[in-house]
């Protein structure tokens, strides 16, 4: 840590990040109960109630990194807790499911506040292996929660019901701002600010672009993403269908989700002697193994495989998650110098687009069994595997600024 980086400081990043995490794993033990409440019509779906949340999250990340450059990191973040808020009270007094999922976009476009602007923080204070190593502190400082999140949830939701993980939602944003507003200094002095105006902005965006690198882990980053955002948009349904798990889901999403956050802790530690290219590598291999492995299982149990199998793989699986989590990010970003507030804006609203698609395009195809999950999650590691293969090929130079 520098100086001005307290631990005070780590715990808030680490708590900015993690509200993308608590705003979709509280929720999940509640989606049966909104779509009995709220009698969904198609196409509408609780599927959507998680997808659509990160597609949100495609058009704040894209406006959030470019204001944080031109603005400033902690006005961006400001601002984009304020719109979490106003979607929370959309969602929190809605009266159909288009009305929650109108406001989930709108939770989503505002995390990425928090999320793109507390990593281009990081980014003004730390470089290279640091900054990796800074990452993946940050996820296994948090490796609680998206272990405890659905426990508490459905904690909530049956002492209140399900509107009451948006009141909890809406308590969070008011006291992380609070703290932000009072503790957390300026990262991004006023002579390294990139002015908000459309002609520099597209001529960085085209420039960010038109590197093949950053676009080929942008993608690469999206399809890791998207295995994990598929697994959360039928995770309540699958356990319950197949497994008639309904009180005790939570304790085995925690056990699964302990996979990230061990993995996350683990790279904290050894990255720094591996390299993030090694640890990546090692992810995305682990990943795609752990697919072809639940696939197996998948078809030859007829798409019911044992819980205790599906628990093992899908531990594997996630634990490959956590290791490309903490590493994917500073390796794209490596590029991008003095961009890193629009650059992380457009790799973060890239691969969340992709993985919107992906979940969006597999997730009407569960159909009470495994199969899907276990494809997908093949698919992801082997598409993100090679992508970044291609990607070690090119140069990490930095890209020029346009000003």
């Amino acid at each position: 840590m520098t100086p001005s980086v307290t631990r005070e400081h780590i715990v808030l990043y680490a708590l900015l990040t993690s509200l993308t995490a608590v705003s979709i794993d509280a929720l999940l033990p509640g989606l049966r109960q909104i779509a009995s409440e709220l009698a969904p019509a198609p196409p509408l779906s609780t599927q959507h109630v998680v997808s659509l949340f990160i597609l949100g999250m495609v058009f704040g990340e894209l406006f959030i990194g470019p204001l944080s450059d031109a603005i400033g990191r902690k006005r961006a973040l400001v601002i984009g807790i304020g719109l979490y808020t106003v979607g929370t009270l959309v969602a929190l007094f809605a009266s159909s499911l288009e009305e929650v999922v109108a406001g989930r976009m709108l939770q989503g476009a505002g995390a990425a506040g928090p999320k793109i602007a507390t990593r281009a923080m990081i980014r003004d204070q730390f470089e290279g292996e640091a900054m990796a190593r800074i990452m993946s502190l940050l996820f296994s400082l948090f490796i609680l929660v998206p272990m405890v999140a659905p426990v508490l949830g459905q904690g909530v939701i049956a002492f209140a019901g399900w509107r009451a993980v948006f009141a909890v939602y809406l308590v969070l944003a008011l006291v992380m701002g609070t703290w932000l507003v009072l503790r957390q200094t300026e990262t991004l002095p006023p002579e390294r600010r990139i002015p908000f105006r459309p002609r520099v902005l597209l001529a960085n965006a085209s420039r960010i672009l038109a590197n093949r690198r950053v676009a080929l882990l942008m993608a690469a980053t999206g399809f890791v993403f998207g295995a994990q955002l598929l697994y959360l948009s039928i995770a309540a349904d699958l356990f319950a269908d197949l497994y008639k798990v309904h009180e005790t889901f939570p304790l085995y999403f925690a056990l699964l989700a302990g996979g990230i956050g061990l993995a996350s802790y683990l790279n904290s530690r050894l990255v720094g002697r591996v390299g993030m290219d090694a640890m990546a590598r090692f992810g995305f291999l682990g990943l795609t193994f752990a697919g072809l492995l639940m696939l197996t299982a998948s078809i030859a149990c007829d798409g019911r495989p044992p819980l205790m199998l599906l628990l093992l793989f899908g531990f594997a699986a996630f634990f490959a998650i956590g290791i490309l989590f903490g590493n994917l990010n500073a390796i794209a970003m490596r590029s991008l110098g003095q961009v890193a507030g629009l650059g992380a804006s457009m790799i973060a609203s890239g691969s969340s687009l992709v993985a919107s698609l992906f979940a969006v395009g597999l997730g009407p195809l569960y159909d009470g069994t495994t199969n899907v999950l276990a494809g997908g999650i093949v698919l992801a590691g082997a598409t993100s595997l090679f992508l970044a293969e291609l990607a070690a090929r090119i140069s990490d130079a930095p890209i020029a600024v346009a000003r």
